[in-house]
This record gives C-alpha cells, structure tokens and sequence, in this order.
C-alpha cells in the first residue's frame, strides 16, 4: 500500500519523529562535524559537503567527481 502514512497521519508523525529525533539531537549538541563523526548512520547520510559531493552513487549518477568525507571530518 503506498500511502499508508496518510490514512494513519498521527501515528506516521510519532513513528517518524522517534526515528529521527536522537540524530536531531546529536546534530544539535555535536554540530555535523562531530556528530558525522560520533555516528557512522550520520556520515554515510551525507551527500554534498561544501559543494562537493561525497555520496559515491550520486556522483556516478550525476556523472560529478566523487570526495572522500573524510576529506571534511578532519
């Protein structure tokens, strides 16, 4: 079924929020840098750092040159 979220809208909403909310939490108390680094999950979310990509199947996919996120975690 595709569109279960809106026949239940509160309970997506709450299900939702408890899924996000502890990396809402880091990102505040670590800022990114050190809540990328903390947090393996955070890190490989990321997909554009300063205007470069570091997400490798985005940039195979958007033909771009790829960079490591280490590359910013230092």
């Amino acid at each position: 079924v595709a569109n279960m979220p809106g026949a239940v809208p509160y309970t997506s909403t709450i299900a939702l929020n408890n899924a996000t909310l502890p990396y809402t939490i880091q990102l505040a108390n670590k800022g990114w840098k050190q809540a990328c680094k903390d947090n393996k999950e955070l890190k490989l979310g990321l997909n554009v750092v300063k205007g470069k990509i570091c997400y490798k199947a985005v940039s195979e996919a958007f033909d771009l040159p790829y960079t490591n996120v280490d590359t910013f975690l230092d």
